[in-house]
């Protein structure tokens, strides 16, 4: 794959992602305009909506990314261009998921109590937890439609057809959009008030966010036999290589269990502030959004790019183009990633009044979102570099680095638990940021052991750039918020939605403008890379 092939394969990623969470971002700000930021409807449906994504990720989740794209790319090396292992490792996903998806929807009341707490303990009562429970049933049917979706974009990706897998997602958030909607016309109680909830409110709500995510999966097959594949089924699952995937699958089923785990004590923990006005789970999954945003445009993207150019590098004992790729790779990403952090710090308290609330609740979750951004570069970094592992075919090396993050985040967040319930949700994010530093570190020493060199001179002087520029860009963001009245509760840039949408807007140009300006003056040769990349098309 080419450096121009990367370029417009990043490019259809990117757009295809930024349609797709501009849209999650207004879906969420609906929602959020809905249920509000805090309170039982705010919560137990956070704790519910996230189930799914916890089911999956305990059974595959990583697992598929870390391991399809390299079998797939070496399976195309076969007489029939990998046909018959594609359609075998179809068939197998698509059985263990069904039943997967059976068993957790019987179990929904467990997983409830698992993840939330009994009745009575932390901040959920019981009507709370029956409401979760509730939007449960209705909501773990996702497992199955998140691991079609899953499978088949890996499949197109590593065929090299990266755009269906990020413009799905628009058509879920869509479904998800029309579905708040039609909730605000047929609910009229209190959202905050468990017992208030009726069973065709909660279908509606809960419904509809399912319908979303089996709609983006199903769309999917559409683009599969454009991409050559014709699907069949086929159950003859021995002499075709899916046991060497299988082992490699292994490391990676440990690692996500190790996450999930710490996924498990940390919604325990930040349920405790649950009922008490102060952020908490609705709270940290709007924040982790925002945080995600410049993630998924721009790292996943480039790196969903360069993976299947890496796994083409090790399979072809091409060592120099790898070290080439991971370097160019962290590179382009930092480029976008340092900005975007100092954005979110900056800009924190009127992104978060966009979603709505009091003053006090507003200047909360900004507090959770600075406490996340502090994180954002070391996490993209992360991405990045457990995909070249992956590449190598060594998921070991993983597990062992994230149980060392794991090990840390959870006596962290213990810890947490024996605080004021007020700075809980504010400790997860900046603990998050903590360990996820901690876990970068590690990825770049022993991969730097492993391939011997990363061209690491090259990069800390990138990254150093990057740094230096975002100082005037944190000052213009600054001065220019101040003046737009975005930091104080009776300012303009906080008194409807219109105007913190044109403060953030403003704000934001300025602080692009003085960032790339720097860079400029400094000569750096990425940024000129990209405005060549942007004037050529």
């Amino acid at each position: 794959m080419s450096n121009g092939h990367i370029g417009r394969s990043s490019l259809i990623l990117a757009s295809g992602t930024v349609v797709s969470r501009v849209l999650g971002f207004i879906s969420a700000v609906v929602l959020a305009q809905t249920l509000g930021t805090v309170g039982a409807g705010a919560d137990t449906f956070a704790l519910a909506n996230q189930l799914p994504n916890n089911v999956y990720a305990i059974v595959a989740g990583g697992i598929l990314s870390a391991v399809l794209v390299p079998q797939i790319v070496r399976a195309s090396m076969h007489d029939d261009g990998g046909a018959r292992y594609i359609n075998k490792l179809l068939t197998l996903g698509f059985s263990v998921f069904g039943g997967v998806t059976v068993v957790a929807t019987l179990a929904a009341p467990a997983l409830v109590a698992l993840y939330a707490g009994q009745a009575g303990q932390g901040g959920f009562t019981g009507n709370d937890i029956a409401l979760a429970t509730a939007f449960a049933w209705w909501c773990l049917p996702q497992v199955l439609f998140y691991a079609v979706y899953s499978l088949l974009g890996e499949v197109l990706n590593a065929r090299g057809v990266f755009g269906p897998f990020t413009w799905a997602p628009a058509l879920n958030n869509i479904v998800a959009i029309v579905g708040m909607i039609v909730l605000g016309m047929v609910f009229t109680g209190d959202v905050t008030d468990s017992a208030a909830w009726s069973p065709l409110a909660i279908s509606v709500l809960a419904g509809s966010a399912t319908l979303g995510v089996a709609t983006q999966a199903g769309i999917l097959f559409v683009f599969l036999r454009r991409a050559g594949v014709n699907f069949r089924p086929d159950f003859a699952f021995r002499g075709v290589g899916l046991g060497h995937a299988t082992r490699l699958a292994g490391w990676t089923f440990g690692m996500i269990v190790l996450t999930q785990i710490a996924g498990i004590v940390q919604t325990n923990v930040a349920s405790i502030a649950a009922g008490s006005g102060e952020p908490s789970l609705a709270v940290l999954r709007f924040s982790w959004l925002i945080f995600m945003l410049p993630h998924s445009v721009a790292t996943v993207s480039l790196a969903t790019a360069y993976f299947t150019r890496m796994s083409a590098d090790v399979r072809d004992n091409r060592l120099d183009s790898l070290i080439g790729d991971i370097r160019e790779s962290l590179s382009r990403i930092g480029l976008f990633m340092v900005i975007a952090s100092v954005a979110i710090l900056v800009l924190a308290l009127p992104m978060a009044a966009i979603f709505g609330g009091s003053f006090p609740s507003i200047q909360g979750m900004a507090w959770v979102l600075g406490g996340f951004a502090l994180g954002l570069v070391p996490f993209s970094v992360v991405f990045v570099l457990q995909r070249v592992f992956y590449a190598l075919e060594d998921t070991r090396t993983p597990f062992f680095i994230q149980a060392v993050h794991s090990g840390v985040f959870i006596v962290g967040a213990l810890l947490l638990s024996m605080t004021d319930p007020a700075q809980i949700a504010v400790g997860i994010a900046v603990l998050t940021s903590v360990v996820g530093t901690i876990q970068a570190v590690l990825l770049v020493v022993v991969l730097r052991r492993r391939l011997g060199r990363l061209g690491g001179n090259q990069m800390v002087s990138a990254f150093g750039r990057f740094a230096l520029a975002s100082i005037p860009a944190t000052g213009a963001g600054i001065i220019a918020m101040y003046f737009l009245g975005g930091y104080s509760e009776f300012g303009w840039g906080l008194q409807s939605m219109a105007s913190t949408l044109i403060a953030l807007v403003v704000a934001g140009l300025v602080m692009m403008a003085a960032y790339v300006g720097s860079l400029l003056l400094v000569r750096d040769p990425h940024i000129r890379v990209m405005l060549s990349g942007i004037r050529g098309r």
